[in-house]
């Protein structure tokens, strides 16, 4: 949980600054457009149910989810940068706990 958790931080306060950089010179100009492109391809559930859906999309452990892209997503929807903090931790012990009850609860269950 606290490996996933500290690079958020840096995330949320510097992800702008470094993509409008790289926005400024030809070769990273595509790559930053496509990145973004990505990232704001899964904006809908942020959008649709705000920070609730910020600690669904982090919380729910499916490939393209998670903390870095929650994190990308809030700065890239220039939402509250506390307070995406706030809720993507939560979002991280959410998945946590589901990873937990997949991994030691059914799949404990099959082993034995």
């Amino acid at each position: 949980i606290l490996g996933n958790i500290l690079p958020i931080p840096i995330v949320l306060l510097f992800l702008d600054k470094i993509l409008r950089w790289l926005e400024k010179y030809k070769v990273t100009k595509n790559f930053v457009k496509k990145l973004e492109n990505k990232i704001l391809s899964k904006k809908k559930q942020i959008e649709k149910y705000g920070y609730i859906g910020l600690i669904l999309f982090v919380g729910i452990p499916i490939p393209g989810t998670g903390a870095w892209t929650g994190s990308a997503l809030a700065v890239l929807l220039n939402m509250n940068k506390k307070k995406s903090f706030v809720y993507i931790i939560l979002g991280i012990i959410l998945a946590s706990i589901i990873m937990s009850i997949l991994s030691y609860g059914i799949l404990g269950n099959i082993i034995r």
